[in-house]
């Protein structure tokens, strides 16, 4: 499903994006794969980059070929360095990538966001996420953390939040349909990888410990990558603008709870 397509992966040294690296080239892609750090192991063509500013984003998108298939947006913060480096990274880097590789994507081409269950409050906070969505390009982000009041506790689930609302947004930007480019989210739940302790340091041992007991076990980085790259493929090729729970039925407990059901 994705033999021979050229596939950009952000986070690519560790964790969910080091899985999804390692599938793609295992299923035939040629692999892009980016970090701040050099992976371990080698996987396809290795770009160093910073996605905290517009000027890491913009040199890593002219070193990019000219054609690609498909972009995922694998890499992010746990929240644990404060709200300002976590939204830098996971939602203004984030978008700010893909609006610029949009014009080298190919027409029927894919976005994948690696959203979280941490953003399942988007909806509840829709004033908030709205306002910090509408911000335009990189801005200076601490500006905007601190006009919307953004707690550094908060920062994590706020960019997920924001990510979430986004992903519904940009699948119907000019840039992406007017070329069938589609967006998607994956929102996982707790997975083993390795800022799994981070998150128990942020969002607290007894919310992370409750999700795990919800659904069994927490996730692991093998069960998030398939449905990445299924995402990427002519598979999906009617699916656009979803969010998908990655996360053994999580969310709906949550849901259900919430919503009283």
């Amino acid at each position: 499903m994705i033999f021979g397509k050229t596939i950009v992966i952000t986070g690519a040294a560790s964790g969910i994006g080091q899985r999804t690296a390692e599938l793609a080239a295992d299923l035939g892609a040629d692999v892009y794969a980016v970090d701040m750090n050099a992976p371990a192991t080698p996987v396809g063509h290795f770009l160093q980059a910073d996605l905290s500013t517009q000027e890491g984003v913009s040199a890593l998108a002219q070193a990019l070929p000219a054609r690609l298939d498909a972009l995922c947006n694998v890499a992010g913060l746990s929240g644990q360095s404060g709200a300002v480096p976590t939204l830098s990274v996971n939602f203004y880097g984030l978008r700010a990538l893909s609006q610029l590789l949009a014009p080298k994507l190919r027409e029927g081409g894919a976005v994948v966001n690696v959203a979280s269950i941490a953003g399942f409050g988007w909806r509840a906070n829709l004033d908030r996420a709205k306002a910090l969505v509408d911000v335009p390009g990189f801005p200076d982000v601490a500006e905007v953390v601190a006009e919307n009041d953004v707690k550094d506790e908060e920062g994590y689930p706020v960019s997920k939040e924001l990510l979430v609302l986004w992903t519904l947004r940009a699948a119907h930007e000019a840039r992406f349909k007017d070329r069938g480019i589609r967006v998607n989210a994956v929102s996982p739940g707790p997975v083993e990888t390795p800022i799994l302790e981070q998150f128990r340091e942020v969002l607290g041992d007894a919310r992370v410990n409750s999700d795990i007991e919800r659904v069994g076990r927490a996730g692991t980085s093998q069960d998030i990558a398939p449905t990445i790259l299924f995402l990427c493929s002519d598979a999906a090729r009617w699916i656009n603008g979803a969010n998908i729970p990655v996360d053994g039925g999580l969310e709906a407990s949550v849901s259900a709870e919430v919503l009283g059901f």
